[in-house]
């Protein structure tokens, strides 16, 4: 065995123990459900503004999903009732460490809103704009970008759901 070969397999090795002492850690868990809730909070309580509430009436207008919201309630009860649906997923997901069925709803609620936050990519005006002089090409705007977060946070919403669902059956073994 050549030193390049020891060497790689020290790497590798150490990679391994990397990853399960992250794993082990809760390190993926932690950053991802501590960041949805600080976001979930200030978003919320930033749909609750009068600046909140009207930074979003062309994406609730043009959804396909919720284009009705603020046409039954008003952009800014509208607004308001988005940010409460928010602060409950982030408050589920803080009881979710006790209760891990709060978790699970948490998550669920995280699914809808972002999956419906994710489709206004394609539905709003200016969320997808065209390169000036480049014939068919096309990339996100500044809004864009900001809903494309919305991704992400969909994919760690179905994150959530997956680990509350393991401490839930975990928890039901124990009992």
């Amino acid at each position: 065995m050549g030193w390049f070969s020891g060497f790689r397999m020290k790497a590798e090795r150490g990679l391994v123990q990397l990853a399960a002492w992250i794993d082990e850690r809760k390190v993926a868990f932690l950053i991802i459900s501590i960041g949805m809730i600080v976001m979930l909070l200030w978003a919320g309580a930033f749909k609750m503004t009068r600046p909140g509430a009207e930074g979003i009436i062309p994406l609730v207008s043009n959804s396909p999903l919720i284009w009705w919201h603020f046409k039954v309630f008003g952009p800014y009860i509208g607004s308001d009732l988005i940010g409460l649906t928010e602060w409950l997923c982030a408050t589920l997901i803080i009881v979710g460490y006790f209760r891990p069925r709060a978790g699970i709803v948490a998550g669920l609620i995280g699914v809808v809103i972002f999956f419906t936050t994710s489709t206004m990519i394609m539905t709003t005006p200016g969320a997808i704009i065209s390169v000036p002089g480049i014939h068919g090409m096309r990339y996100m705007s500044d809004l864009g970008l900001f809903l494309f977060k919305d991704v992400i946070s969909l994919g760690a919403s179905f994150y959530l759901i997956g680990y509350f669902g393991k401490k839930a059956i975990a928890f039901a073994n124990k009992s």
